[in-house]
C-alpha cells in the first residue's frame, strides 16, 4: 500500500473527529501530534551510504532511553532495514503510547510476520486512538495475514481516523483473492452509504476503485451504480469528486456514455 493512502493529507487527518477527552487521558503531555507527521522526510538522504549510516545510528538509538528510541523509530518509519525487526517488535508493548504508535508505523515500513498477532491485538484492544489509527494503516502492509475481519470491525466501530485508514487497508487486504475482494468491497459499499465523515467516505470510494478489477461482474455493477448515486447526491463536493475520478477510470463504454449524458444534461459539471 502506498504511504499516502491515495487521497488523504496531514491537514485533513488533523481535523478528523476523535474524542479530545479520550486523547487527553491517553496521550502523554509530550505528544502534540502524530510523530509520523513530524518526520523530516527531506532530511533523509537517498544515497545508499548515507541511508546505511542513518540505519546504523537508528539501531543504536533503539537500544537506548526513551528520547533516543523515538529518534530511532523515526529512522525506521522512513527506511527499511531487517536488522531493526528484533528491536521494533518489543516496542509494540511499551507503556508509552508514543513509542507504541511509532513502533507500529515503523513495522508498517518494515513488515515482520512475528508482529502480526501483536498488531491485531493493538487494533482491537489498545485504548489509544492514535495507536489504533497507526495499526490500521500498518496492517495494510500484511495483506497475506488474517487482517480482513479485524479491519472490517474497525471500519464499522472505531473513530473516524481509524475508519479512514481501515478503509484504505481493506483495499490491500482484498487484493490477494476474489473472495477477499468481494467481502471487503461489500463492507466498503455499506460504509460508504452510512458513514458521516466525508474523508472516510472518500477513502471508501478510493478503496473500491482499487478492488474493482478483482471483483465479479455483479459486484462491479453494484459499485458503478453506488458511485453514480454518490456523484449525484452526496452532500460533500470532495466525495462527489472522488466518485467521479473512480468512475472515469473504469474502462466500461456504457458507463462512459452515462457519464457523458449526465454532463450534457448539466447534472454534473
Amino acid at each position: 500500500m502506498n504511504d499516502a493512502q491515495g487521497l488523504t493529507s496531514d491537514e485533513a487527518l488533523a481535523n478528523l473527529a476523535i474524542d479530545p477527552d479520550l486523547l487527553a487521558r491517553e496521550l502523554e503531555a509530550e505528544l502534540v501530534g502524530d510523530p509520523l507527521d513530524e518526520i523530516d522526510v527531506e532530511g533523509f538522504d537517498s544515497d545508499d551510504l548515507n541511508v546505511s549510516r542513518e540505519c546504523d545510528l537508528g539501531l543504536q538509538w533503539l537500544k537506548e532511553g526513551h528520547e533516543k528510541r523515538l529518534q530511532g523509530l523515526k529512522v525506521f518509519c522512513e527506511h527499511r532495514d531487517s536488522r531493526a525487526l528484533p528491536l521494533l517488535v518489543p516496542l509494540l508493548q511499551e507503556p508509552c503510547p508514543v513509542e507504541r504508535m511509532s513502533a507500529v508505523y515503523a513495522l508498517g515500513r518494515n513488515p515482520c510476520p512475528r508482529a502480526v498477532k501483536i498488531l491485531l491485538k493493538l487494533l482491537q484492544t489498545d485504548s489509544n486512538a492514535y495507536v489504533r489509527k497507526a495499526t490500521a494503516w500498518s496492517l495494510g502492509n500484511y495483506a497475506d495475514a488474517p487482517i480482513l475481519k479485524p479491519l472490517i470491525h474497525s471500519l464499522k466501530n472505531d473513530v473516524a481516523a481509524v475508519r479512514l485508514w481501515a478503509s484504505g487497508s481493506l483495499a490491500e487486504a482484498g487484493a490477494s483473492s476474489t473472495k477477499k475482494a468481494s467481502l471487503a468491497a461489500g463492507e466498503l459499499l455499506i460504509n460508504l452509504e452510512i458513514d458521516n465523515e466525508p474523508l472516510v467516505r472518500s477513502n471508501c470510494i478510493w478503496a473500491l476503485g482499487r478492488l474493482y478489477d478483482n471483483l465479479e461482474v455483479l459486484q462491479r455493477d453494484q459499485i458503478e451504480e453506488t458511485l453514480l448515486n454518490v456523484l449525484l447526491n452526496d452532500s460533500e463536493p470532495s466525495v462527489r469528486y472522488e466518485a467521479r475520478i473512480v468512475l472515469e477510470q473504469i474502462d466500461n463504454p456504457p458507463l462512459e456514455q452515462r457519464l457523458k449524458r449526465l454532463i450534457d444534461q448539466g447534472l454534473i459539471s
